[in-house]
């Protein structure tokens, strides 16, 4: 049986839909004014290995993620750069998408925008405000009233008067106390006038806290199974979210809260705000992924590993970024690649009764611990290559398509450069030492002709020179020789 970790009560518990077989799960999703990163990949990845897992267990799964697209830095973009909000975020969403389908993260069921829901987040306030959780403030906003709501920390775990005023509120002199947030933003006349919604509290616009109370009140109801998001939303957004949601309707928001671990740089996560970022794009972009352009070529060797190098951790445990950690990531999944390069696989998609396969399962349905279910695939490589059993090889890849990972031609795949790799970081230093591949076909070709003419040394010459531009050879039976990318 499924056992998640609760973020709100702190432990693993068994995993019990509210209706039997369905699953409600709502993420909180991107704010759109600027490229994803790597910290941004993870929770895109962590989350969607989650609703894989779920779907693959049998269970029917509505997964409903957002996309904030009304939002202080949304607002600060269009007017640094001239453009309308719409443009801004239209721009950011594509490129989301773009990264998403690079990293091979399946759409969500639904994907709504903040301010498709303007109405519903009124309706709450309004609700919130008939139960005296919410005021309108001296500056035109409507607040709401922290210490009204009984359980306010819960899932923070924090005492009330130990919290602080979170990220993005501005403690301001209208408040009545300074852990109340904004609700309802009043205009001010230098915003742009897409920014501003009629209300029966004049022109304004919705606070970030209550979009989210909003889209997963109108599209999946009381309670959600499973509300997720990144590691820095447990306070103040999430437990915002609680009192918005809890105080107008009653009842409980979610029953399973989960939070993915953080990336770190050098200790520190990575964020926009520290500048200590690194895009998904300048990542795994073929060559130099051109600004302003919101689709980019991929590089799929890239890509698959970046994904590996997420997957292959625990989705709560932090997650530090180095190069040279992508580098490992890259050396092991291409062993899992060159596995399926050796032995053929059969299609007969998994058998949940072999003994592989029942490790990967015993470890998923433990919180998701891919760690463990990738130590089922390595083992699942070394038996292919020892015994050429195309079953092993088979069990490979339909276990690695449940994780989405090893779904590409292995000969293709391996064939594919990458910068992530000692050649790779070689060849960055001096590009003109890479070798294309009609170069290296050419290469081979000439080798094939040496040794039909018993010119051993020329040959051996050629394997050298292949080598030594991080080309290694595998000889076939029949005469054939593949190549590949080291």
């Amino acid at each position: 049986m499924l056992h998640i970790y609760n973020t709100l009560s702190r432990t693993k518990e068994p995993f019990k839909p509210a209706r039997p077989g369905q699953v409600r799960m709502y993420v909180c999703g991107m704010t759109v004014y600027d490229y994803c990163h790597l910290g941004h990949a993870r929770m895109l990845v962590a989350f969607d290995v989650v609703q894989r897992w779920l779907r693959a267990s049998g269970l029917a799964v509505d997964y409903v993620r957002n996309i904030t697209d009304i939002d202080d830095k949304i607002i600060r973009r269009a007017v640094e750069t001239g453009r309308r909000i719409g443009e801004v975020t239209e721009y950011y969403i594509a490129a989301m998408h773009a990264d998403e389908r690079a990293l091979g993260v399946q759409p969500p069921d639904r994907e709504p925008r903040a301010t498709q829901y303007v109405g519903q987040m009124l309706d709450i306030i309004r609700r919130l405000e008939e139960k005296g959780l919410a005021y309108r403030a001296d500056d035109g906003d409507v607040n709401y009233a922290v210490r009204g709501f009984e359980g306010y920390g819960k899932l923070s775990g924090k005492a009330l008067d130990d919290l602080r005023a979170g990220e993005r509120v501005a403690v301001a002199s209208a408040k009545r106390d300074p852990l109340d947030f904004v609700l309802w933003k009043a205009a001010k006349p230098d915003e742009p006038e897409d920014t501003k919604w009629q209300s029966p509290y004049g022109l304004g616009r919705p606070g970030w806290h209550i979009e989210c109370s909003a889209m997963s009140h109108a599209l999946l109801g009381l309670p959600l199974d499973i509300h997720g998001g990144g590691p820095d939303l447990k306070f103040p957004h999430h437990e915002n979210e609680i009192a918005q949601t809890e105080g107008a309707f009653g009842g409980m928001l979610a029953n399973i809260w989960m939070h993915c671990g953080p990336l770190m740089v050098d200790a520190d996560k990575m964020s926009k705000s520290l500048g200590n970022f690194r895009t998904i794009r300048q990542t795994i972009a073929q060559g130099e992924a051109p600004d302003g352009q919101a689709d980019y070529t991929v590089n799929p060797r890239e890509a698959e590993m970046l994904r590996f190098f997420i997957v292959r951790n625990h989705y709560r445990s932090p997650q530090n970024y180095t190069p040279d950690n992508l580098v490992d990531a890259q050396n092991a999944i291409d062993r899992l690649y060159q596995a399926l390069s050796n032995v053929a696989p059969d299609d007969q998609g998994v058998d949940w009764h072999e003994p592989h396969a029942q490790a990967f399962k015993a470890a998923m349905d433990d919180d998701f611990n891919t760690s463990g279910a990738m130590a089922a695939l390595f083992e699942l490589a070394s038996d292919a290559n020892r015994t050429g059993g195309a079953r092993s090889a088979g069990q490979l890849k339909a276990l690695g398509a449940v994780l989405g990972l090893l779904q590409q031609d292995p000969a293709q795949y391996l064939q594919s450069p990458t910068r992530y790799s000692a050649a790779g970081l070689a060849q960055a230093e001096a590009p003109a030492a890479r070798l294309d591949n009609a170069q290296i076909d050419a290469l081979v070709a000439a080798r094939a002709a040496a040794k039909q003419a018993r010119d051993y040394a020329e040959a051996d010459r050629i394997r050298a020179t292949l080598r030594e531009a991080g080309i290694e050879l595998d000889d076939k039976p029949g005469g054939h020789t593949q190549w590949r990318r080291a």
